[in-house]
């Protein structure tokens, strides 16, 4: 009996100095809410991976990727007051109602307003959405006329009589007249085939990487591929196209002349093969007058180079049209018998 005693008086001593267990401590619970909230603040201070931008598409370079970035925050807006009204409701009914030790569960049934409520107002919520984003489309999808300090396109020696539509999807501005570009993507580089004025494409002017237009011009672009899918993103200057082998894509773009002399840079989107990180591409704003002395220049270069291949191939040839008759003959030469 004495043994017993003391054992029980020994678990009395011990209980109180343990105190209560560790997973009912006010730093315990603690823990799991800090770890969210720093997970929220950490998402909300680091942007996407592949964001353009911060929260929004870029955008400035051209009047419609200003729309799509406007109908972008319009529907972040809405997007974040559900958000934060849901979460609030939440947060607040796990505090304001969370169980307590004896309570009783309410059972409740229903209540048909609020389901109601909640449904109409989810489906006004897409309607508004619905009805911003087919207002905002067209101006998205259908360029502008070209501005009056743009390229002359109706007697510029560039673009002479330019531009008609190449098929039934192409879009062009209201008064038919556009600087139309071929843009070829191929491993691991963007190819810019610019009009000369005339039906012969094989002696059109062209450059890599580097697309060169004029301001306050409507540029409409013809978007293919050579070998593998690419994808055409200057991100300041509209959405993304796919640039698909044996398909053409269309989109367009007008840079205002405040912005001559800048460059927006961009990069093929999609994985295209083991060097896609190196296939950037850049659009520069120049002048009306300055892109047709970049035309005139690249068309000089182009003609140099092929009056430098076509010498090159005569003095290859010479030597062979001067050789005699009989060094040109192939084979053993047959030896008359005695």
């Amino acid at each position: 009996m004495p043994r017993s005693t003391d054992s029980s008086r020994s678990v009395h001593t011990i209980r109180p100095v343990l105190g209560p267990t560790s997973t009912n401590s006010p730093r315990r619970r603690r823990r799991p809410w800090l770890a969210v909230a720093a997970f929220v603040a950490l998402g909300l201070l680091l942007p996407g991976v592949a964001a353009a931008d911060f929260w929004t598409p870029e955008s400035g370079g051209s009047s419609n990727a200003d729309a799509i970035d406007n109908l972008y925050k319009f529907v972040l807006v809405i997007a974040a007051v559900v958000f934060f009204g849901v979460e609030g409701a939440l947060f607040y009914s796990l505090f304001k109602f969370k169980a307590r030790k004896g309570a009783v569960a309410a059972q409740i049934r229903g209540n048909t307003r609020l389901e109601i409520a909640w449904t109409v107002g989810a489906a006004l919520i897409v309607i508004v959405i619905a009805v911003a984003t087919f207002i905002t489309l067209p101006s998205i999808r259908n360029p502008d006329n070209s501005g009056a300090n743009g390229l002359d396109l109706a007697s510029s020696g560039v673009a002479r009589g330019v531009q008609v539509a190449s098929g039934p999807t192409q879009k062009l501005p209201p008064n038919g007249k556009s600087l139309n570009v071929k843009v070829n993507g191929q491993q691991y580089l963007w190819r810019f085939t610019y009009p000369d004025g005339d039906k012969n494409t094989l002696n059109n002017p062209f450059s890599y990487e580097e697309l060169v237009v004029p301001t306050d011009t409507t540029v409409t672009l013809e978007i293919e591929a050579q070998d593998v899918a690419h994808s055409w993103w200057i991100p300041k200057l509209g959405g993304k196209f796919d640039a698909i082998p044996g398909s053409t894509n269309y989109t367009w773009f007008k840079v205002p002349a405040k912005l001559e002399g800048k460059v927006f840079r961009g990069q093929c989107a999609e994985l295209c093969g083991r060097n896609h990180a190196n296939m950037i591409a850049q659009v520069k704003a120049v002048s009306p007058a300055d892109f047709e002395a970049y035309i005139a220049r690249r068309k000089q270069d182009t003609k140099a180079a092929d009056d430098a291949a076509a010498k090159q191939r005569k003095e290859v040839e010479a030597p062979a049209a001067d050789q005699p008759a009989a060094d040109k003959t192939s084979g053993p030469t047959a030896t008359p018998l005695p």
